[in-house]
């Protein structure tokens, strides 16, 4: 069973991102009820969730950053806003109903530079869409993680079927969310390049709104610790994330060892991706890939 706890907030650090968004603000939950495998959320918090009570503290945390925070727009994360991962520590969209999502929401929208930002593993939802305001411009972005079918059944216990992700980008485009993709991890098997190949050419068929969806790409980082962990659980698909004949180790900026692609393999890997990726959706606009 899931552990629930509600508690307190202490750390209200703002970190640096550069990627998804300009920065990381202190969460408004951490843990998962989803199990995938690959997560590190789960090293931490392996069987719950911790929802934080003092919501107003961490807005105003953020207001505060965001009134003063001096980055150079347009960036890669947004062209006018600066953008804040609400989502880093959980997924936003599976825990819809235990936050007061309506009061984080209206916030940003209301808020004159800070935009959210949060991916997802979800199909459409009402939740989310009941918390949205639908205001212009649109100040929440849904970034909405894909991988291929096949390896979501092994390594994404629980997740909505890809093609519901895929099928929720325009409903949520049409209830005033900003909508990207995530393509997170990207997992190399002996079969990638047709798996993703198969993969956005049904987001092709599906996404109506090209013009509006842009996408980042974010290749498997692996951790020693997790590895350990799922080999003592006995979950499906750790032979896909523990490559070492293609993987090297790297120190964690907290003193743990990642497991990356090897550094003169992954250049090669991020080019490939990039030319199929291209080839097939080329509306697609890849944001930042690593």
């Amino acid at each position: 069973m899931k552990k629930v706890k509600t508690t307190q907030r202490k750390d209200m650090r703002i970190k640096p991102s550069g990627r998804s968004t300009d920065y990381i603000p202190p969460s408004f939950a951490f843990g998962c009820g989803f199990n995938c495998t690959y997560c590190y959320c789960k090293r931490h918090v392996p069987d719950g969730v911790n929802y934080y009570s003092n919501i107003e503290q961490i807005l105003t945390e953020i207001d505060h950053h965001a009134t003063f925070a001096t980055d150079d727009k347009p960036n890669q994360t947004d062209d006018e806003f600066i953008t804040y991962d609400i989502g880093c520590n959980t997924d936003i969209g599976l825990h819809a109903f235990k936050l007061p999502l309506h009061k984080i929401f209206k916030f940003f929208e209301d808020h004159p530079r800070a935009k959210a930002s949060f991916a997802t593993k979800i199909g459409y939802t009402g939740y989310l869409s009941l918390a949205n305001h639908n205001k212009s411009p649109k100040k929440i972005r849904i970034r909405m993680s894909l991988m291929p079918q096949k390896y979501s059944s092994i390594l994404e216990s629980n997740t909505a079927q890809i093609i519901e992700r895929i099928e929720a980008i325009d409903k949520y485009i049409r209830d005033g969310f900003e909508v990207h993709i995530n393509f997170s991890p990207v997992i190399v098997t002996d079969t990638w390049h047709q798996d993703y190949l198969e993969l956005f050419t049904l987001v092709d068929k599906l996404v109506v709104n090209k013009d509006q969806v842009k996408c980042e790409v974010i290749f498997l980082t692996h951790n020693t610790m997790k590895h350990y962990h799922n080999q003592g659980q006995e979950l499906p698909g750790e032979d896909m994330l523990w490559r070492p004949d293609i993987q090297e180790p790297k120190k964690s900026q907290y003193g743990g060892t990642n497991i990356r692609y090897k550094h003169t393999l992954k250049a090669q890997y991020v080019n490939e991706f990039r030319s199929l990726h291209n080839l097939i959706i080329p509306w697609n606009t890849i944001r930042y890939i690593f």
